[in-house]
């Protein structure tokens, strides 16, 4: 990996986004996604996931168990799967493994080889060249964005659900474990977007409420055309400023586009919000990204 210049962090500062082409090898690339298939061939399916929808009563349960899981997965390794996959019994329509969204949210903290990757030199030292003093690691992920059937995300600034005073504090890695390409959903930005702060935050719902999270604010309507697409091809990084709009496409083709992608917030002078959903907990509090 050649060392960032100049020129890429005044690009960043610009568009609020960094390409960095082949940061990481192909092998651990591979190691990664061996890793993930060593977690798969481990899952139990959530019982949550497990339950017959039948009255209204228990599609309540559902979504507060459903809940609770999400909303406690900040300290541990934990499946989410696509929409449309089980049938209202809980059993699986397709291939179990084909049907995982993305496994959250504390990979660099449970498992060596993503552990490994989060602190390794390379992105310690991008970190201090992007000026961070005491940047923590506050979630990661792994994303299928599963052939066929990987759903769109929809624009969203980083920062509506990790919040942050003051904002400007956090950055997502994203690492490209297969080619991204327009066809496979890779990822659209608008250059220059983080620049005028956020519009809506997800916050906990106070106690008792029917959902576990909510919306304050709103979405704009951004412009379509102001989305650029950035491919990425295998080994690559992606510098994500938690206050630019980014969006992906739905996965229609027949190639899956597996991600490995954490955040970090600068700790020096910034408190992370108390009614973000993601909370670092007694166990597992936010861990230094520098070793």
């Amino acid at each position: 990996m050649a060392s960032v210049t100049q020129q890429q962090m005044q690009k960043f500062r610009e568009d609020g986004f960094l390409v960095l082409e082949h940061f990481f090898s192909l092998e651990e690339c591979d190691s990664m996604r061996s890793s993930i298939q060593r977690i798969l061939d481990g899952m139990e399916v959530p019982p949550h996931c497990r339950t017959e929808f039948s009255t209204k009563e228990e599609e309540q349960l559902q979504t507060q168990g459903s809940s609770d899981y999400f909303l406690t997965s900040g300290d541990k390794v934990r499946f989410f799967f696509e929409k449309g996959v089980l049938d209202e019994r809980g059993n699986f329509l397709i291939a179990k493994e084909k049907s995982v969204s993305k496994i959250g949210h504390a990979l660099h903290a449970h498992d060596p080889v993503f552990k490994q990757i989060t602190h390794s030199s390379k992105v310690q030292e991008l970190g201090r060249k992007l000026g961070l003093e005491r940047p923590v690691v506050v979630q990661s992920m792994y994303i299928f964005k599963q052939p066929g059937i990987g759903g769109e995300v929809t624009p969203h600034q980083d920062a509506t659900f990790l919040h942050t005073e003051p904002l400007g504090k956090v950055l997502g890695f994203w690492i490209a474990l297969e080619d991204a390409t327009e066809e496979n959903g890779c990822l659209w930005f608008i250059p220059g977007s983080h620049t005028s702060g956020i519009t809506r935050r997800m916050v906990r719902a106070p106690q008792g409420a029917s959902t576990c999270v909510e919306f304050v604010g709103s979405e704009p309507a951004y412009d379509d055309s102001k989305f650029i697409p950035v491919p990425i091809s295998k080994g690559g990084l992606i510098v994500i400023h938690g206050e630019v709009v980014h969006k992906s496409a739905m996965n229609s083709s027949g190639f899956s586009r597996h991600v490995y992608t954490f955040h970090v917030m600068e700790a020096k002078g910034t408190k992370w919000s108390k009614e973000n959903w993601l909370q670092p907990t007694p166990e597992l509090p936010f861990p230094p990204l520098y070793t």
